[in-house]
């Protein structure tokens, strides 16, 4: 079976050479667990002298398959484990990334003595260094009889490979590794079940294939030329027609400015794409097809918006509600002086000051910053005697009076930050009960400027 998978691995390569990255370099790294657990016996031999034969003939197969170098990371061969030390820094890339060097991965494995203890923590995050660069399909292969033994979390060095750059697929092969223990990998990648001889054999023949072979997708966010260059949001993937949502991107550019490359898409299923810009995008009834190359479309044209105060104010604490044009349904509420990204097109502005100000066609261009500019704030400062019912109102010449708020009749002081302008409190005290007490008081609000007035 094995030498058969050469053949397969081929055929298909040249079948396919361009969705199935023929072109591209593929590195595979295997992390090999040298731990003094490989000593214990298995299916008539110790586990090592199992997994030196299996390895050799997986290796075998590899040479002559073209664009592809493979590396070797060993733990748990370099200091003794005892009942009173273990050694969590045992571990060593010993055979580095090149054309070449098929003997020597094979040759070491086959004189490694297995000493000490399982640092897959910290073997995985060293890994990341081990990649001479972010450029190629870069892949590993981790093959352990034991769990992490360091207290160190698997799942937190995979997410710090991610976080260094480097797109790897991991792959986990468990030797005589109950189901249930196994499950702890799941969090770093694909989990390949070996508890029997047989077993492991055709393990390594199904992760060498998925390895080379694998299932990858790319999601385009195109901007208004039809150019992936749109990033930096979240993209849900859910099962077609339903809410079951299936995978949670964070959608990347790589070293290359090109979307990130993701491989841990299930291609039997159907999905619907869901782009969080706002408003959000999505694409529905996606088919994924298995070991190619997939490319997923989403027109997501953006520019930014900001709402900025110009000059001096007394107050930058406003929100300003977004909506597209024309919908009163409010699509983001922002602050003033930040900047967000909006789909291209037109929007709608209300900005919470006192009074309101509202912008109406607002346009979002591609990649343009958009700047919507207002006066800054003033403050009007009250103090009553006794306690008044009144309202605040905008004066317009030659426009009719606009409400702007309401005072608090439970308060003799308050304060309001208003836009400059003519202004009038009309208030009568609260005890009172015929409105001949009804007084108006005009006032002027300036930019960063206090307005006191002693009712």
């Amino acid at each position: 079976m094995i030498i058969s998978l050469k053949k397969i691995i081929l055929i298909v390569l040249i079948a396919f050479a361009a969705p199935l990255h023929a072109q591209q370099l593929t590195r595979i790294l295997f992390v090999f667990d040298a731990s003094n657990s490989m000593n214990g016996k298995w299916e008539g031999a110790t586990k090592i002298e199992h997994a030196r034969r299996i390895f050799s003939e997986t290796i075998n197969q590899l040479e002559g398959i073209p664009n592809l170098e493979v590396a070797l990371r060993v733990y748990g061969h370099q200091s003794p484990i005892t009942p009173t030390f273990q050694d969590c820094n045992d571990t060593k890339l010993e055979v580095p990334f090149g054309p070449n060097n098929f003997a020597a991965v094979k040759g070491f494995i086959q004189t490694v003595e297995c000493k000490g203890t399982t640092p897959i923590a910290r073997s995985l995050e060293l890994s990341a260094d081990d990649f001479p660069d972010a450029n190629s399909r870069n892949i590993i292969i981790l093959i352990t009889d034991g769990l992490e033994a360091c207290d160190e979390f698997p799942c937190e060095s995979a997410r710090k490979l991610k976080e260094k750059g480097i797109n790897v697929t991991p792959f986990v092969v468990g030797l005589g590794i109950d189901l249930e223990y196994l499950k702890n990998f799941e969090c770093i990648g694909r989990v390949y079940e070996a508890n029997t001889l047989q077993s492991f054999e055709n393990v390594m023949n199904s992760v060498i294939f998925d390895a080379l072979m694998a299932t990858s997708v790319q999601i385009n966010l195109n901007d208004i030329h039809g150019k992936p260059t749109e990033t930096n949001v979240t993209v849900f993937l859910y099962e077609a027609g339903t809410k079951n949502l299936k995978y949670t991107f964070m959608h990347t550019l790589n070293v290359k400015n090109n979307p990130d490359t993701i491989v841990v898409i299930d291609p039997k299923l159907k999905y619907d794409v869901v782009v969080n810009t706002l408003p959000k995008v999505e694409v529905k009834g996606i088919s994924i097809i298995k070991g190619t190359h997939n490319i997923i479309p989403a027109d997501c044209p953006q520019g930014k918006l900001q709402v900025r105060i110009k000059g001096p104010t007394k107050t930058e604490n406003v929100n300003v509600r977004v909506m597209q044009n024309g919908q009163s349904v409010t699509l983001n509420v922002q602050s003033v002086n930040d900047l967000q990204n909006y789909i291209v097109g037109t929007y709608d502005l209300e900005i919470l000051t006192l009074p309101r100000l509202y912008f109406d066609d607002v346009k979002i261009n591609q990649s343009d910053f958009t700047y919507i500019d207002i006066p800054g704030s003033g403050i009007l400062k009250y103090t009553a005697s006794k306690a008044i019912v009144g309202q605040i109102f905008l004066v317009k010449e030659g426009q009719k009076d606009e409400w702007v708020c309401d005072i608090d009749p439970s308060k003799l002081t308050d304060q309001f930050y208003l836009q400059p302008g003519f202004y009038k409190l009309v208030y009568r005290i609260k005890s009172t009960v015929s409105t001949d007490y009804t007084a108006t008081k005009p006032f002027q609000i300036m930019s960063g400027e206090n307005t006191l007035i002693n009712l």
